[in-house]
């Protein structure tokens, strides 16, 4: 393993000492590593090597954690339909129906949720 030393400001290691003194995280080791490899597993196409990584990513991150979920049924051709569907209300000018229809299909957190929700507001600004 590589040692590295790496100076941070007193404000955000009494941030770490919060996380570490919860359940989250054993040591500041333990943060650091989750830290660094959460953020090269999001910028690049890195496959995390600590254990657990994706049960302690969802126990830190739980809004991210719905959005993660692989989808049931044929996948993305699910959300495609929805989407299709939330036009045509939109485009009709039936907004509360197209709503209605994404708050049945997903979380308010999940990412599909508000790109459906930004196809509304296209057609509502074009009114």
């Amino acid at each position: 393993m590589v040692k590295s030393t790496v100076r941070f400001s007193e404000t955000v290691m009494d941030r770490v000492e919060e996380l570490v003194s919860g359940d989250q995280f054993s040591s500041k080791s333990e943060f650091q590593r989750f830290a660094v490899e959460y953020v090269l597993s999001e910028v690049d196409d890195y496959e995390p090597e600590m254990l657990d990584f994706e049960a302690v990513r969802d126990e830190v991150f739980p809004d991210h954690a719905v959005g993660r979920e692989q989808p049931e049924g044929d996948g993305d051709g699910e959300f495609y339909q929805a989407a299709a569907r939330v036009r045509q209300f939109a485009l009709r000018g039936e907004v509360d129906t197209a709503r209605e229809l994404i708050d049945t299909q997903y979380p308010a957190t999940d990412p599909r949720a508000m790109v459906l929700d930004d196809i509304i507001e296209t057609y509502r600004h074009g009114e």
